[in-house]
């Protein structure tokens, strides 16, 4: 697939403060990466250089192959930009607005006429088009704020907390649009929603004090965890020394008196031996059921380490 927006070693200093250092991020066509961290981690601040709002004090920017410091302006007409919160003229319509956007992106005419009416449609906005943004419920201006964002059909898209304040019905119409939009077009999506991220994305980057600490696919992001465990539940269970004893066991958690919890290396999986000693030594096995670390659980974990875990993969 061909790469739509590559930034490499991207740095910013505040005074004697380290925002972001060194970070790489790579886009492809087609693909939604999801860009997390946490409050002050450096995720607003790279959005604002990966947009052009921000100049990086180290660095170098390239969309759709136009350099964003030496090319500023075919760079940026290749790029779509939603804010957390979107850049609305409440005393427009919505096709006012539009057609105010369209023309700072130098559409004119036939053209222009046709990019409007083409994300009216795309974002479901044909109903509400004549009437006033500052009249329309959040779910419309968020929608509002999409296709300013795609209306000069760039190849890498923006979106910043795109569902922040929506309602659960909103939540679900703007991310299947968002969805959507990854067909045509090369998505970034900052949020700090971690079910979003499961839904939509195909890779993650996550950063922490301006560092990557993971670069890569959701999978290899679930493959991150320290341990794995099994919950088993055995009529006649054996001593918990026992359970323990058993090999690639780490650990053994009593939750009742028949209900035991296994903790094992991901890497060393003990579930053939423990059903084999469940037979010969009649525990009479009655549940085993395989749990996982929550992608919660995970992303706690690589914020919380010091030292980057995971290296960019191209």
């Amino acid at each position: 697939m061909t790469i739509l927006l590559e930034a490499q070693n991207l740095s910013r200093y505040f005074g004697p403060n380290v925002a972001v250092q060194n970070i790489d991020i790579t886009v492809k066509r087609g693909e939604i990466l999801g860009f997390l961290g946490p409050n002050g981690a450096g995720k607003s601040t790279t959005m604002k250089m990966l947009s052009g709002n921000l100049a990086p004090d180290k660095g170098e920017i390239h969309i759709n192959g136009f350099d964003l410091l030496s090319q500023p302006k075919q760079a940026k007409a290749q790029l779509g930009y939603l804010p957390e919160n979107p850049p609305l003229y409440r005393e427009l319509t919505v096709i006012e607005y539009l057609q105010h956007c369209a023309r700072l992106n130098q559409l004119r005419g036939k053209q222009l006429k046709s990019a409007v009416a083409t994300v009216i449609e795309r974002c479901g906005l044909g109903d509400v088009q004549r009437r006033l943004i500052g009249q329309l419920s959040k779910g419309y201006q968020q929608r509002t704020g999409i296709a300013q964002a795609i209306v000069h059909n760039p190849a890498v898209v923006i979106f910043d907390e795109p569902t922040s304040g929506l309602d659960p019905l909103q939540i679900r119409q703007i991310r299947e649009l968002i969805r959507e939009l990854a067909n045509e077009h090369s998505v970034i999506l900052s949020t700090h929603i971690l079910p979003e991220v499961e839904m939509l994305c195909d890779r993650v980057q996550i950063i922490s004090k301006g560092q990557v600490m993971f670069a890569d696919s959701l999978k290899a992001l679930h493959q991150q965890r320290l341990n794995s465990s099994l919950k088993i539940t055995l009529a006649a269970p054996p001593e918990l020394n026992e359970l323990e004893t058993l090999m690639n066991v780490s650990t053994v958690e009593a939750v009742s008196a028949n209900q035991f919890r296994i903790i094992y290396h991901p890497e060393q999986d003990p579930t053939e031996n423990l059903i084999a000693s469940a037979v010969s030594k009649h525990w009479q096995l009655q549940e085993l059921v395989r749990e996982q670390d929550s992608l919660e659980d995970i992303f706690m974990h690589l914020i919380k380490d010091d030292a980057p875990l995971a290296e960019v993969k191209n």
